[in-house]
């Protein structure tokens, strides 16, 4: 198993149920019982699609943690044969949205990402984003993988495993990340007569 599929499969396990649940609720009653007349947003609410733009338009992370939270994103579900990246897939972007739709997330993130370029400053001398792939795989091996990571890096841990969490429900929701996985949902059946043995059964061949 390589990288790819091992992360994937640690993301897809450890996907919260929450993160999906939660990032569909809003913290605001309806005002109004009229859905949007436009093609994209069928079906939704006024308002929901309202505070969908005021939240895109907000921003949370800077330019520093944005950049570090693709290298993370991209650590976890890298591009391969198959299919693109996390980042190809918006991943970074739906992390900075769900960021500001939960706001349960914005500290232990904020927090990690600091604590991240902490441990890599304190080893290369560098912020995370800017150490060599082989020093940042060194740093992510010690908190990937909760059973074996050692006390004095559970906070490491912690905030991995929530990257992860929503690195996954990120990518396996988006166009790409549905393809990779191959679902394709309910297909109509294409009805091609009684099968010839059942015919047969009930003696009508020459009916």
């Amino acid at each position: 198993m390589n990288r790819r599929e091992s992360l994937k499969a640690l993301g897809i396990a450890t996907i919260s149920t929450g993160v999906l649940v939660e990032s569909c609720k809003t913290d605001k009653k309806p005002q109004t019982d009229k859905t949007t007349g436009t093609a994209d947003e069928a079906g939704r609410q006024d308002y929901e699609v309202e505070r969908d733009k005021k939240l895109k338009a907000e921003r949370f992370f800077n330019d520093h943690e944005m950049a570090t939270i693709t290298v993370l994103c991209d650590i976890i579900i890298p591009k391969d044969a198959k299919s693109g990246s996390a980042s190809d897939a918006g991943v970074p972007d739906f992390i900075e949205f769900i960021s500001k739709d939960i706001l349960e997330h914005q500290l232990p993130l904020r927090g990690g990402l600091k604590w991240l370029d902490l441990q890599a400053l304190n080893r290369f001398e560098k912020p995370f984003k800017d150490c060599a792939e082989k020093q940042q795989l060194t740093i992510v091996d010690e908190i990937a993988y909760p059973n074996k990571a050692k006390p004095e890096m559970q906070q490491g841990v912690a905030f991995f495993s929530r990257m992860r969490s929503l690195t996954a429900s990120g990518f396996f929701s988006s166009k790409m990340g549905v393809e990779d996985i191959g679902y394709v949902g309910n297909a109509p059946n294409k009805w091609e007569g009684v099968p010839a043995d059942v015919i047969a059964q009930y003696g009508l061949q020459n009916v």
